[in-house]
């Protein structure tokens, strides 16, 4: 039979820190900082999909003069992309043997707090992680993160349910460039294009993110006037520079998700994080206690998906390598 001595302690430590849980994941991620900064983590109240609706057409203006007939032609103006509903969950477990040996009030605070503080940071890193995927990992289940909503590719492929393959849908096509040999001396020309190609308007990046090769190449451009930006993630751990208005942050080194040679333009109007209000870095399914076991279980779960309402104004500048001399001459 299950030890159920500290039983509402570990719920009630647990229930406390949920707020905290999801504070500490927006601050260790520059994207969710971001988000969280512009009110675009949006909850989700129910459903079976994520909507969000997209303007990606014009009626018709005719100029005139006199009694000129002005006639109307009905046109789809807006659409919808859908996006799945994604789930994950890390367990918290203790056993009976621990609790005894860590008896006592003080001496059992401090080991659930280090089990919730582990479950955590998993939680954090994962999340973290998945926010640059393309939604492949575990057998799909994972949530579509920059690799799918601002792709590669983005002439193929489906995202939030439609097809970037077919003709009519170009504007759901993100901007993207992949060029040979980017350092120092030509990051700033090739920053440029892109920012061009993602700026309409006073619609524009407001948000760089990249790993750590590009970003020393940006940094070294503009070591004699590099200064930070945006102190608000300057004071949250993030090593940020200025680039025409947009914050370019470094998500590369040791525990960076950011995939390698890749730099992303971002417009984060447009960028969401949609978790569901019931399963938001939340305890779920009450009291868990082992049939067969001397343990208390307690699982921290997750639910929702990162989404897009606009990809044109979106990019990736992507680096490969240039070949050495020694390789040209092997292949001639």
């Amino acid at each position: 039979m299950a030890n159920t001595a500290y039983n509402d302690l570990f719920t009630t430590t647990l229930e406390s820190r949920a707020g905290k849980l999801a504070d500490n994941i927006s601050k260790n991620n520059a994207l969710l900082s971001k988000l969280k900064e512009k009110s675009n983590i949006r909850t989700i109240s129910g459903g079976s999909k994520i909507l969000e609706e997209l303007e990606y057409g014009e009626g018709d203006m005719v100029w005139y003069s006199g009694f000129d007939t002005i006639s109307y032609t009905p046109k789809q103006l807006f659409t919808a992309a859908e996006y799945a509903i994604k789930l994950c969950a890390v367990p918290v477990a203790v056993s009976g043997e621990d609790l005894l040996k860590n008896s006592g009030h003080a001496r059992v605070m401090e080991l659930m707090e280090k089990r919730i503080q582990n479950a955590e940071k998993t939680m954090s890193n994962q999340l973290a992680s998945a926010m640059y995927g393309d939604g492949t990992a575990s057998n799909g289940k994972s949530i579509g993160g920059l690799k799918l909503l601002v792709a590669d590719a983005p002439t193929t492929g489906t995202v939030g349910n439609i097809d970037r393959s077919q003709s009519g849908n170009e504007f759901w096509r993100n901007q993207s460039a992949t060029v040979e040999g980017i350092d120092s001396t030509n990051i700033i020309q090739h920053m440029n294009e892109m920012y061009l190609n993602c700026s309409r308007g006073v619609d524009k990046p407001d948000l760089i993110v990249t790993d750590d090769k590009l970003y020393a190449a940006f940094e070294q451009a503009l070591q004699p006037l590099a200064r930070y930006s945006d102190p608000k993630l300057v004071d949250a751990g993030f090593t940020t520079l200025k680039y025409k208005g947009a914050d370019v942050i470094f998500d590369g080194g040791q525990g960076g998700y950011c995939p390698e040679n890749h730099m992303y333009f971002l417009n984060t109007n447009y960028l969401y994080l949609r978790p569901h209000k019931d399963r938001n870095m939340k305890v779920i399914g009450g009291d868990r206690m082992a049939i067969n076991q001397d343990a208390m279980y307690r699982i921290i779960g997750w639910a929702g998906n990162m989404t897009m309402s606009n990809a044109a104004l979106q990019g990736v500048l992507i680096n490969t390598p240039q070949a050495s001399a020694s390789t040209s001459e092997a292949g001639e």
